[in-house]
């Protein structure tokens, strides 16, 4: 567990502005500590860090909760305008297994966010650190990728063939319903990687995705793990997936195909099981719509729940009870989470885990960190999985993971 010292004293202001007519991503002023939450042009963005908490294993989640709710009891807190993501805020992501590194919180120095039209600012500041006069730095240039060589990650394409087909032996063996395998891919260019260059291009092919950072980690994702403003809870489900060449009408095959439809199944119920003993009330589809992306279309599912009011979960307690849902684990989850790190082999790190921000009140939005990379240095390592069942064909699984790394791919090399 690494914890950053606190300032003491510190103070939070919000308060609105006019932003100067560039979008959230074109304020990040430079390649360092970049921190994003962007939905169709709205969320937040952040830079600069007050404060920093990193953890580890099975208590992660708890540790981390504890930690904000720690951090906020002591702030002074000055908010104009009392929207989702004014205030106190921290970034966070979290990794997928309780044996990875790396889950950490960051609490920005500055954030400026945006909603319904209306923005804002949010600093933070202490007696050692002055609130700036102008927050909004001048933007240093954004530096484009360049010449990108691509090479095998710790589980390359053959490798991941043979490990959906093992598992999709076990489970006609009835081992287990389903595992979501994943790969990744190694992309190395010859200059340091400017996280912004990537996120302001998944940010702009994909704008109904969350585009987020934090920490290194990069990507644009479909699916929001859960939502918490005051009482209510709310989640997007994706599960079941289909790519441009695989049939004349894709959402009618997607809705029509048994396989698909019994991983949403998986995933729904999963998430619902672990959500109910929080909410007076679930709301669930009777049957999933159709999300249709650029690179892929989606089965997907928009739960909403509401809290107990006599006993309301963090948002922080209600993702580790629900996390690893089965559309990124698997069904049992102990069992999938077994075979996966069997079969993978690899160290996920935070891909498929918990990514987003949370507010002062135990709120905030939490999105699965899927579509994404994580930047080091010169390096990016790039993840796609897909949900293995019993009738998964392997070459048709390779060739969706495929489809799934193309977000990250194009927007690193600067795609149109």
């Amino acid at each position: 567990m690494t914890i950053a010292p606190l300032p003491a004293g510190l103070r939070v202001r919000t308060r609105a502005v006019d932003l100067p007519g560039e979008g959230l991503l074109d304020l990040l002023p430079d390649s360092s500590g970049v921190l994003s939450w962007v939905r169709e042009g709205d969320g937040i963005v952040g830079w600069g860090e007050v404060a920093r908490f990193e953890t580890e294993g099975p208590d992660r989640f708890a540790e981390a909760d504890g930690w904000w709710r720690r951090v906020v009891a002591g702030l002074d807190v000055h908010d104009e305008l009392g929207l989702p993501g004014t205030g106190a805020v921290a970034f966070t992501s979290i990794a997928f297994g309780d044996q990875s590194p790396g889950s950490v919180l960051v609490v920005p120095r500055v954030v400026v966010g945006q909603r319904d039209g209306q923005a804002w600012i949010t600093e933070f500041s202490s007696g050692d650190m002055p609130m700036q006069p102008r927050s909004l730095r001048a933007v240093t240039p954004v530096r484009p990728t360049g010449p990108l060589r691509y090479a095998d990650g710790y589980l390359p394409v053959d490798g991941y063939r043979r490990a959906v087909a093992e598992a999709v032996g076990r489970m006609r063996a009835g081992e287990l319903d389903k595992a979501a395998l994943a790969h990744d891919l190694l992309a190395v260019a010859d200059e340091p990687l400017d996280p912004r260059f990537l996120l302001a291009g998944l940010a702009r092919r994909y704008p109904t995705c969350w585009s987020f950072a934090v920490d290194g980690l990069v990507g644009a994702t479909p699916e929001l793990l859960l939502r918490r403003r005051g009482s209510v809870v709310e989640s997007r489900v994706l599960a079941g997936t289909i790519w441009p060449g695989e049939g004349a009408d894709p959402e009618t095959a997607l809705l029509d195909s048994g396989k698909d439809q019994r991983e949403h199944a998986y995933a729904i119920d999963s998430l619902t099981d672990a959500l109910r003993p929080f909410c007076t009330t679930l709301d669930v589809p009777e049957q999933p719509s159709i999300l249709a992306l650029r690179n892929v279309w989606h089965l997907a599912s928009d739960v909403r729940g509401t809290l107990d009011p006599a006993s309301p979960a963090s948002l922080l307690h209600l993702v580790e009870v629900v996390h690893p849902t089965a559309a990124v684990g698997g069904t049992p989850t102990k069992e999938a989470c077994a075979l996966i790190a069997e079969l993978e082999g690899m160290d996920r790190g935070r891909y498929a885990g918990p990514v987003g921000w949370l507010d002062a009140d135990g709120g905030g939005e939490l999105g699965i960190a899927l579509r994404c990379a994580q930047l080091d240095g010169r390096v990016a390592r790039l993840f796609a999985g897909c949900g293995i069942v019993a009738d998964s064909d392997p070459d048709s699984e390779v060739r969706e993971a495929a489809a799934k790394l193309v977000p990250v791919r194009d927007a690193l090399e600067g795609a149109e």
